[in-house]
């Protein structure tokens, strides 16, 4: 509990201008992201950035729990949002409050996130009835994508939709809502609309705050979208350690002397 009374609390987060939003699911990268990133989600994403599935439906309560564990243990500052896996709180919101349970108090994770809006209305309702605090994600919906990824917001029935979920989610209570790979013009005017806070990936730059893959912006991983921007380029840096590390054995070169006990 001692841990948890030191990080920034929402309402020191949400009085600034811009919020900073990183994923994070290793020790290495909670502390780099610790260091600058008001909130750090550990994302459903771990399963396609760390284990190469396809989609984030292959990731479980246990995988999730697991990072979320790692990442709490090695950051001090950021507020900790996890995602909760595929299928863990469609069925019925006793269930996800179980699940929701058992991820915080499991990891000391601060709150939790889940897709979709008017659909998972009553389930987050009673999650936040229950003192689950709860962030929303509505747009383009990982968990629900089946074919190609597309960018939301084009169809006047998908507009219609997303201003009725951000405001079911408001009245609901959730804390904050990701909006991804949504039209900026959509997201403006949304923004207009709603005193809650947008937290954007692929939105709009009007957005509260934005959020990204670290591991995208180091040049870890090999997405290519219009809103990634690579900031780092690790493999050609990481390729060459490692083939300087190779030819250093080879040549007997590593280990000296010094480097031995």
């Amino acid at each position: 509990m001692n841990k948890r009374k030191k990080r920034n609390s929402l309402k020191k987060i949400f009085s600034k201008s811009k919020i900073v939003c990183l994923t994070a699911y290793t020790a290495p990268i909670a502390k780099i992201a610790d260091k600058c990133a008001d909130i750090i989600l550990v994302g459903d994403s771990v399963g396609p950035v760390l284990y190469g599935h396809k989609t984030t439906r292959h990731v479980d309560m246990d995988m999730i729990i697991r990072h979320a564990k790692s990442v709490v243990k090695n950051t001090k500052e950021a507020f900790i949002v996890v995602d909760m896996p595929f299928g863990t709180y469609e069925t019925s919101k006793h269930e996800a409050l179980e699940n929701a349970r058992k991820i915080i108090f499991s990891s000391g994770a601060m709150a939790v996130k889940l897709e979709g809006g008017e659909k998972v209305a009553d389930t987050i309702e009673f999650l936040t009835q229950n003192k689950i605090k709860v962030m929303g994600h509505l747009g383009m919906l990982p968990q629900s994508i089946t074919g190609r990824p597309k960018v939301y917001g084009k169809s006047e029935k998908e507009k219609k939709q997303i201003f009725k979920d951000i405001s079911v989610l408001k009245k609901v209570g959730v804390f904050s809502v990701v909006v991804e790979c949504t039209l900026k013009k959509v997201v403006d005017e949304l923004i207009k609309v709603s005193d809650l806070p947008i937290i954007g990936i692929g939105a709009s730059e009007c957005c509260r705050g934005q959020i990204i893959v670290t591991e995208d912006i180091l040049g870890m991983t090999e997405l290519k979208t219009k809103f990634s921007k690579k900031y780092f380029d690790f493999f050609p840096v990481a390729k060459q350690a490692v083939k300087k590390f190779s030819l250093e054995v080879i040549n007997g070169k590593y280990p000296k002397k010094n480097q031995c006990y």
